[in-house]
């Protein structure tokens, strides 16, 4: 059974850092590629950033890209993402994502992030 949990969320004041960390289990982590995706209020979710199989090479949404870092753990099968110099418009429910080929796409519950001061 393919799980994603997410884990890391919280309050914190504009300028602040998050590590949001997703825990996978159920499939061969280092195979396949993940994604944080956010799903702001009111909004389309969207793609937050991409991490390929094997050594994970990584893409990001212009919004955040030299803020945000993202990166796999094969080991631990687990993906995190480093958020520094958070602002108000973060705000969201962050999401993990595995995409496992003909298996499908499989999403986790979300960890929430809100940056107010």
């Amino acid at each position: 059974q393919v799980q994603l949990a997410e884990s890391g969320g919280g309050l914190v004041q504009p300028g602040e850092s998050l590590r949001l960390s997703c825990e996978t289990s159920g499939f061969s982590f280092s195979e396949y590629a993940l994604s944080w995706h956010r799903q702001r209020p009111g909004k389309p979710r969207e793609l937050v950033a991409a991490l390929s199989s094997g050594t994970g090479s990584q893409n990001y949404a212009r919004s955040v890209a030299g803020r945000f870092t993202a990166s796999r753990d094969n080991a631990k099968a687990a993906v995190y993402l480093q958020m520094n110099s958070l602002k108000p418009e973060d705000t969201a429910l962050y999401i993990c994502h595995a995409d496992l080929g003909e298996r499908g796409g499989f999403w986790g519950q979300g960890t929430q992030v809100t940056v107010s001061s």
